[in-house]
C-alpha cells in the first residue's frame, strides 16, 4: 500500500509540475523584469543581432487614394537587426513568436457606405448581398496593415534616424480591408507587388501634387541605467509611395465586379504623390546582450 501511495503521489506531482508549466507558472524562457520585457520576442540569441527594437505607432494616418484612416489602435512593430553595412542600413530580424507587425485593425471612416454604393452594382445576386449586409448593420470596415514580405525584407537605420536624413524605416506592406461582405482575401498591395513605405525622420520630396511633409526624431529619455534608449514622440513620414487598385475583394469572380466598384469610390490606383503615412510613435531600443543578461539574471 505504501508503495502504491508514493507512486501516486509522483504521478499527481509530476502532473502538477506540467499543469503550472503550461500555465507559465514554472521557470519558463519569457522571464524578464518588467523594463526588459517588451524585448522577449527579439531573437537575441542570434548571434547575428546585435540590437532589439520594440517600437509603438499610437496615432498619425494613413491617406491611400481619397480615403484617409487615422491610426487609433496600437500597432507594434518588433524584432532585432544586426550591425549597420557600409551604407548605415541595418537587416531585420523577425520576432520569435513570428508576430514581427501586429495585425491591428483600423476602423475606416464612412465604413462600407464610404466604398460602395449598393445600387451601382448591375449584378443581381451581389446587389442583393450587399443590401443584405447593410440591412444587417455589418458595413463597419476595418483596414489592416499587415507585412507583405518576410521581415528581412524591413530595414533599419539608426543613422538617417537621428540625423534626419534618408530612410530610417523601409516597410513592405499591403492593408488588409475587412467586411463580411468584402470578403477575407481584398488587399490593396500583395505579397508579390508590395506597398514599400520608405519613412523618415527628415523631409520628404514627394511628385505633385503632394507637398513636402516633415518628421520628427523625438525626445530621448534613457531607462534602466541607460540600456534602454526610450524615443518619445518620434514621427516617421512618407508621401512619395503609390498604391495599386484594390483586388481579391467579394471573392472569386465576385470580385471582377466589386474590384472596380470599390477601386473607383476609394480613388486606387493612386500614383505617388496622392498618399500618404505618418506614424507618431514611441520606439523602443537596447542591445542583444543587454536582453540576455536581464533573461540570465530573472530565470
Amino acid at each position: 500500500m505504501r508503495k502504491q501511495r508514493t507512486t501516486i503521489g509522483v504521478l499527481c506531482t509530476a502532473i502538477l509540475a506540467m499543469a503550472l508549466a503550461s500555465f507559465g507558472f514554472a521557470g519558463s524562457a519569457s522571464a524578464f523584469s518588467p523594463e526588459f520585457k517588451k524585448f522577449e520576442f527579439c531573437p537575441y540569441t542570434n548571434a547575428e543581432v546585435k540590437k532589439c527594437t520594440y517600437a509603438l505607432t499610437k496615432g498619425g494616418e494613413v491617406v491611400m487614394g481619397s480615403k484617409k484612416v487615422p491610426i487609433v489602435n496600437t500597432v507594434t512593430l518588433q524584432g532585432g537587426f544586426a550591425v549597420p553595412n557600409e551604407a548605415g542600413v541595418s537587416k531585420f530580424f523577425e520576432a520569435t513568436n513570428g508576430i514581427t507587425l501586429s495585425k491591428t485593425p483600423q476602423p475606416l471612416p464612412g465604413g462600407l457606405a464610404g466604398l460602395v454604393n449598393c445600387k451601382e452594382i448591375s449584378n443581381i445576386l451581389l446587389r442583393i448581398t450587399c443590401e443584405a449586409t447593410f440591412e444587417n448593420g455589418l458595413t463597419g470596415v476595418n483596414t489592416t496593415l499587415e507585412l507583405a514580405r518576410p521581415a528581412s525584407e524591413i530595414q533599419i537605420s539608426e543613422t538617417n534616424l537621428s540625423t534626419r536624413e534618408g530612410v530610417a524605416l523601409k516597410l513592405p506592406i499591403k492593408i488588409h480591408l475587412e467586411n463580411p461582405f468584402l470578403g477575407s482575401g481584398c488587399y490593396v498591395g500583395s505579397s508579390s507587388s508590395p506597398i514599400y513605405w520608405n519613412l523618415t525622420t527628415g523631409i520628404t520630396t514627394p511628385p505633385g501634387p503632394n507637398k513636402s511633409i516633415e518628421g520628427v526624431t523625438g525626445e530621448i529619455e534613457f531607462l534602466e541605467g541607460g540600456r534602454i534608449l526610450e524615443l518619445q514622440n518620434n514621427v516617421l513620414v512618407d508621401n512619395a509611395w503609390a498604391a495599386p487598385g484594390a483586388t481579391g475583394c467579394g471573392g472569386f469572380l465576385v470580385e471582377l465586379i466589386l474590384d472596380p466598384i470599390l477601386n473607383l469610390a476609394a480613388g486606387l490606383p493612386a500614383s505617388a504623390g496622392h498618399n500618404s503615412a505618418v506614424l507618431k510613435n514611441t520606439l523602443y531600443l537596447t542591445t542583444a546582450a543587454a536582453v540576455k543578461k536581464d533573461h540570465t539574471e530573472h530565470p
